[in-house]
């Protein structure tokens, strides 16, 4: 009996000191916390750092997308190319084409002399810095920024594809990454005039990203040409691609990638409900993924009687570009109508680039170009704060200035160093006529 009364005594006077030193944990786990703000700026920096390399591994989408939908004899052009358009690209938007971007103000004519920097990141660990804690570190914001810049690039690279010589299209990227794309950037997202005056909403660049690239996609097709025998005695000769199996595996690491292209332009991830609206923007991108494919699948089977599965893959895009515009305000099904509408244009915009005699080689016009125009456009439908005036301005200031420069840039090499190769040489394919070598040599010998 005196033992039960005296077992529960010593179990306390043992629990004090592990009480005790419970507390000291706690009080040491308490005094680690970092303050709010700088919680704010590590998720949101982390936001920044895991989207964007989502939105980089879109380049490797678009090779693969590229590379099955040309001809065997031009796979390895399309790989080096966007391999190389991603290296100038990472360059020229840390040389000159960040600090370009970002001048606020309203601004419209651009400093390009005073935007040359090279002084982005921050010093080691923050030391004897007065960073802003309030937002996210400029090294992920930069990073961030640099996968839409390099995305714009991949656009052009599709549709200029199994005629171009390599030097010409890589010289024109340079300008495209470090002066182009910058500076209409900076008119929406650095503070400048359509932004400030215009009241031009494009939360993820419909027009931004992907209808610059396909303005100037167009610039470069028109003057560029189209490929040997793709029209003929007043018709179209279809021009198949070589691998439909790496077309698609693209196409889902667009898909994929997507996330963190819309995902990460939320810009904050600093409270629930912000972390809210990122969960909401995923759900909406695959909705618009979703409804774009299965448009286009219905469409082709009504139209050809049979579905298009090439199509398929530009319908998915399509409604991919279409609800970048705003993946934020629309309802789920909404979001599927959007990307639907996206599906049905890239269906009837492929033949009628086609009686124009523009020749796309995997349609990136019609998916970045015109979707990306649709999707600004629709961007009215669900948020109460766009105007249609400020965002059929905004498209047209847009696509006049890319298309008239991309023009000039284009027009210049082609009288200077010429932009595309030979008859022979592009029979004979840019893999072995440009590089030396193939993609696939086993196939092609005895």
């Amino acid at each position: 009996m005196r033992l039960a009364k005296t077992l529960p005594v010593v179990a306390a006077l043992i629990a004090l000191p592990t009480l005790g030193f419970a507390q000291e944990a706690a009080e040491a786990v308490a005094d680690m916390t970092p303050p709010t703000e700088e919680i704010g700026y590590i998720f949101t920096t982390f936001m920044f750092l895991v989207t964007g390399f989502l939105v980089m591994f879109m380049g490797a989408g678009f090779a693969m997308l590229e590379a099955g939908l040309v001809r065997q004899k031009n796979t390895s052009m399309q790989l080096l190319k966007n391999v190389a358009l991603f290296a100038i690209a990472g360059i020229m938007y840390w040389l000159v084409g960040y600090n370009l971007m970002y001048p606020g103000d309203g601004w419209i004519i651009p400093n390009v002399l005073g935007a040359i920097s090279t002084a982005v990141l921050e010093p080691v660990g923050l030391a004897d810095t007065e960073t802003d804690l309030t937002y996210a570190s400029v090294g992920s914001d930069f990073f961030f920024q640099l996968m839409f810049c390099a995305t714009t690039a991949s656009i052009v690279s599709g549709t200029l594809a199994e005629r171009i010589k390599l030097w010409p299209f890589l010289a024109f990227t340079v300008v495209l990454t470090g002066l182009i794309y910058p500076i209409e950037a900076s008119w929406k997202w650095g503070g400048g005039f359509l932004d400030a005056n215009f009241g031009f909403l494009d939360f993820a660049g419909s027009t931004v990203v992907h209808s610059a690239g396909g303005w100037a996609a167009l610039a470069g097709a028109l003057i560029l040409g189209p490929r040997l025998g793709k029209y003929k005695d007043g018709r179209t000769v279809p021009i198949m691609g070589a691998n439909l199996p790496l077309a698609t595996l693209g196409t889902f690491i667009l898909w994929m990638g997507w996330f963190g292209f819309n995902g990460g332009s939320q810009l904050y991830m600093d409270t629930a409900g912000n972390v809210a609206d990122i969960s909401r923007i995923f759900a909406n991108t695959n909705a618009g993924a979703a409804g774009g494919a299965i448009a286009a699948m219905i469409v082709t089977q009504i139209m050809y009687g049979k579905v298009d599965l090439t199509m398929v893959l530009n319908g998915a895009l399509a409604g991919l570009v279409s609800i970048t515009a705003e993946p934020l305000t629309p309802s789920l099904g909404m979001a599927l109508l959007i990307g639907a509408v996206g599906g049905v244009i890239v269906v009837f915009a492929v033949p009628f680039l086609d009686k124009l005699k523009i020749d796309d080689a995997v349609g990136a016009i019609p998916v970045h170009l015109m979707c990306g125009i649709w999707g600004t456009l629709a961007v009215v439908i669900t948020n109460p704060d766009a105007t249609l005036y400020g965002q059929v301005a905004s498209i047209v200031i847009v696509g006049l200035f890319v298309f008239i420069v991309s023009a000039i840039v284009w027009t210049i090499l082609k009288v200077t160093v010429g932009i595309r190769v030979s008859a022979e040489e592009e029979i004979m394919g840019l893999d072995k006529a440009e590089l030396g070598m193939e993609a696939y040599p086993e196939f092609t010998k005895g």
